[in-house]
């Protein structure tokens, strides 16, 4: 089960505690032994034996207890270290998914994940291992001990009939609680998973619920998941909150029964001394019977917890062995000669769970240091062309060629460290300035003055210093204390602080006034003139004096050529140009 995650650490501390419990379970063995030494020698008035008896119980009490908090520390040491293992193993594994991969889990599943999942089994191990490996060892010990003492009189059979018929009672009971329970065990996880997709919803969209007055409506989607999940864990409560009190009151019967047979048997005896060594036995019986009930009610506080570990390690265990979607290459470098060429060969895309083509019959080529755009309305696929690029998804058909090479080919880590990417919703970190734009590989390797210029090229230098600490001046997370320009020319500082061979903008110019825009065109065109760029757009304005535009219509590149080309050749770059400029800019 949740071993998989083990190191030699782990399972260093697991020994460790295993042989405390050991440890702890010989003492608890003990003390039986010393009320029977104690009993017979108060019976047989051996004062100074029951002194000494009593203070080597006390001293096993004691042991027991210093062996109990050293188990628990050990175990709660132990889910730590293995939860700490399981996050970095999600961790590592969602890093290499694909986009397909993460959504099909989605983001609230793989934050439920890494979080609740691994806390129920954290719980588990601090607490539910300890009875796991405690309960079974003292049940046999103390079973052992039953047959191997020298009970004296045929009661003990008795005796041990009643404690089985209780064991047996105990164990029904269990079974069923656990067997009709574990159904609403297993929604428990998945429920969580809404109630957490609510929250995360409301709390990315809570400008637009309140703009449109839709609190209301959004707090009956809220109530509605935290309703299933309350009424869920309900359930569970309701069929397994009567196994502890029917156990607790089976083992309180077995007792009275013990002393039912025990008194008839003392009262069949004649000889006082045979009546009292009929007394030690029936009270050491006793103890041993309650040993081995009580290492049953642990199998019940086992079974309470061990159902959400298991569906928690089973979710957890689907996202680690997932295998991502797409296959790292092993190519780590183009062909020679070959620096920022792109290439797009009959390309056709479909997303995954869908019919309808995105892109269809794509081929272009953008030669090394040209600056290519792409144009088209709202959904003709600028933005799924560009993933193709950076690999976010591979290709239903068709090829796409980075520096000569198929990208199916390249190592994802080499293919990346050679683009610039800036997606179409600016993504900033909680951070500094500075750890923003000197982000990812080779940031320990880049200068505060790669920073500076970095900023000045994306115009974000003038802003940047009039912030209270300057580069150090803190970001909150999603950049809210920055107005969206200003995100989107942190995020194209990020870019060219890498000096990439490719630049891909997608939509990056969306929320600059046009002064600024053309001034970040101007500043870029001059300082990576060496670099391959990409622009993804919606103005023309963005786009005009681009090397070569292609417009796409529904998926299908419906022309291509320069801006003046196109406005006598492709109707559809006429019309959105028309919507856009003047008649003078226009002729």
């Amino acid at each position: 089960m949740f071993t998989r995650f083990f190191t030699r650490r782990e399972w260093f501390l697991l020994a460790l505690g295993a042989a405390l419990i050991i440890c702890q379970v010989y003492m608890d063995i003990a003390i039986p032994d010393y009320m029977s030494k104690i009993t017979d020698a108060f019976l047989l008035e051996a004062q100074d034996k029951v002194m000494q008896y009593g203070v080597e119980m006390i001293a096993a009490a004691f042991l027991s207890l210093i062996f109990s908090l050293l188990v628990g520390y050990v175990l709660a040491v132990l889910a730590a270290s293995t939860g700490k293992n399981m996050r970095l193993a999600q961790f590592d594994r969602v890093q290499s998914y694909a986009m397909e991969d993460i959504n099909r889990f989605s983001a609230a599943s793989l934050i439920t994940r890494s979080t609740n999942d691994i806390t129920q089994i954290q719980n588990f191990i601090a607490r539910g291992l300890q009875m796991a490996i405690k309960s079974p060892i003292l049940a046999v010990w103390a079973l052992s001990r039953m047959y191997g003492s020298s009970f004296v009189y045929s009661g003990a059979i008795a005796w041990t009939e009643v404690t089985i018929a209780g064991l047996l009672i105990v164990f029904v009971v269990m079974l069923t609680s656990i067997g009709i329970s574990m159904p609403l065990f297993k929604k428990i996880q998945w429920l969580t998973d809404g109630v957490n997709r609510s929250i995360r919803e409301n709390l990315d969209g809570i400008r637009v619920i309140r703009a449109y007055n839709a609190e209301p409506y959004q707090e009956g989607k809220f109530d509605k998941a935290n309703e299933d999940l309350l009424n869920n864990n309900l359930g569970t409560v309701k069929y397994m909150a009567y196994a502890f009190p029917v156990a607790q009151s089976v083992m309180n019967f077995v007792t009275l029964a013990i002393y039912w047979i025990g008194a008839g048997i003392i009262m069949s005896l004649d000889v006082v001394d045979t009546q009292k060594l009929a007394y030690s036995d029936m009270i050491v019986f006793t103890s041993y019977a309650m040993l081995v009930l009580n290492s049953c009610l642990g199998f019940i506080g086992i079974f309470r917890m061990l159902p959400r570990a298991m569906v928690g390690m089973k979710r957890i265990e689907e996202v680690v062995d997932t295998e991502p979607s797409i296959v790292d290459g092993t190519v780590t470098d183009g062909e020679e000669g070959i620096k920022g060429a792109i290439e797009f060969r009959n390309v056709s895309f479909t997303y995954p769970g869908t019919e309808r083509k995105i892109l269809e019959d794509i081929s272009f080529k953008v030669e090394p240091g040209k600056t290519f755009a792409i144009i088209g309305s709202t959904g003709s696929g600028k933005t799924t062309l560009v993933n193709l690029m950076a690999r976010f998804y591979d290709t239903t058909s068709g090829d796409v060629y980075v520096d000569g090479v198929n990208v199916r080919d390249f190592s994802i880590k080499a293919l990346h460290l050679k683009l610039g990417y800036v997606p179409q919703q600016a993504i900033i970190f909680s951070g500094s300035v500075e750890m923003n734009v000197n982000f990812g590989h080779g940031s320990e390797s880049r200068t505060e003055e790669d920073v500076k210029r970095a900023l000045r090229i994306a115009q974000a230098e003038d802003f940047v210093t009039h912030m209270p600490d300057g580069m150090d001046s803190h970001i909150s997370q999603h950049g809210r204390n920055i107005s969206g320009g200003q995100k989107q020319r942190v995020s194209i500082a990020r870019a060219v602080c890498r000096e990439p061979e490719i630049y891909i903008l997608d939509d990056t110019f969306s929320a600059l006034d046009f002064k600024t825009d053309k001034a970040l065109r101007e500043s870029l065109r001059k300082e990576t003139s060496g670099s391959t760029v990409v622009i993804v757009a919606q103005r023309i304005g963005t786009i005009m004096d681009a090397d070569e535009i292609i417009v796409l219509d529904e998926g299908r590149i419906v022309g291509k050529g320069k801006h003046r080309e196109l406005l006598k050749t492709c109707p559809i770059y006429f019309d959105i140009a028309r919507s856009q400029l003047t008649e003078e800019e226009l002729q």
